[in-house]
């Protein structure tokens, strides 16, 4: 059990929020959970409290989010937390060009060019009330222009969803540049009864605990998923499905 305990975490909270910790779990898992959660967001016991009540390690496990420290009603920021997973296949992007260059220098709007002509599948993917608004929305405030790669509608949450899609590895410039496109939606596009827009960044590869960091003094509503291509897909699995074709006439 003791190697499981991350040294650094364990040593950076008080004994009162082990106590708290301690008294309200059941088992090694969630309680290393909420060690790591209270290091990370820099809880004090009555916000560790809170967060133990409301029984976050349940709905909290999948995409690395701040949606809990930013959504204001609990109810809606778990319904947040259980709406997006944490990675996601999109096995009809077959982008063999992205392994093949310097994926920095890869045009995002292959990725996006490729969901928009297959808004419905990368939909379902998200999960139910989901709702197309479009692509490259424009967002123009004080005469900058700014432009975000796609934009839902979410009926359950009730909130406009900004997906900002990324090719390479998860970078911190892209939690500032999602930021600026929530705090236009929520001012000049969102609706007065609409709750705040939920910004997700779409990249390719993201190390979870630096997401976690990166994110947590953020004041907009937002998470950072991975996605895997066609290519990702292992090629036992690729040589099984049908060819495009074949497929497209058994359809």
């Amino acid at each position: 059990m003791a190697t499981e305990i991350n040294r650094d975490d364990f040593l950076g909270i008080s004994f009162s929020h082990h106590m708290e910790i301690l008294n309200k779990t059941k088992d090694i898992d969630t309680v290393l959970f909420y060690i790591h959660e209270t290091v990370m967001h820099r809880w004090d016991k009555y916000t560790l409290r809170d967060k133990l009540k409301l029984k976050i390690h349940e709905t909290q496990k999948g995409i690395p989010n701040n949606f809990v420290q930013t959504i204001p009603s609990s109810r809606q920021a778990l319904q947040a937390v259980k709406m997006f997973k944490d990675e996601y296949l999109l096995d009809y992007i077959n982008l063999e060009d992205i392994d093949a260059a310097d994926e920095d220098d890869v045009d995002e709007r292959v990725v996006e060019n490729t969901i928009v002509r297959n808004v419905k599948r990368f939909m379902m993917k998200f999960g139910k009330d989901f709702a197309y608004v479009g692509n490259q929305y424009d967002l123009e405030v004080f005469g900058e222009e700014q432009r975000s790669d796609l934009l839902f509608f979410n009926r359950q949450l009730n909130c406009l969803v900004a997906i900002e899609l990324k090719t390479g590895k998860f970078k911190t410039a892209y939690l500032g540049q999602l930021y600026g496109y929530l705090q236009v939606l929520d001012d000049q596009v969102r609706k007065p009864h609409e709750n705040p827009s939920i910004g997700i960044i779409l990249c390719r590869r993201a190390n979870r605990a630096f997401v976690e960091y990166a994110i947590r003094d953020y004041t907009k509503p937002m998470g950072v998923a991975t996605y895997k291509t066609l290519g990702d897909m292992p090629e036992a699995f690729r040589e099984a499905l049908p060819d495009e074709d074949d497929l497209k006439k058994l359809l």
